[in-house]
């Protein structure tokens, strides 16, 4: 159990970096290109300046969300494992359905 934490918390954590970039990134670039922070920046006329600005924020949200994509594929997925109580329970609950069902169109025959 304290490994699934542990996978958890580093998922968490992959989640939290991940969304941090996706603003921080587009509002670096957009504040570049707006304050000239940029070499020939400046020479660009606004219709351009603003494109290009952008254009490129909009393509940083896409290069980290598939760096993400690209983590979450790296992860092994045998380190991660349902928790045996849930199990239990989940499968306790899908045989007293079955067995409610059955009894039920059972009662429904006898009734005929």
């Amino acid at each position: 159990m304290f490994r699934l934490e542990i996978t958890m918390a580093g998922v968490i954590q992959k989640f939290v970096t991940a969304s941090m970039f996706m603003w921080i990134i587009p509002v670096a670039i957009l504040y570049a290109f707006n304050n000239n922070l940029l070499p020939g920046v400046s020479d660009m006329s606004p219709y351009s300046l603003t494109l290009l600005s952008g254009f490129l924020a909009v393509i940083s949200v896409n290069v980290v969300i598939a760096f993400y994509i690209y983590m979450a594929m790296k992860e092994p997925s045998d380190q991660h494992k349902p928790d045996p109580a849930f199990l239990a329970e989940a499968e306790a609950s899908v045989s007293k359905l079955k067995g409610d069902t059955d009894g039920s169109s059972q009662s429904s025959k006898k009734e005929e």
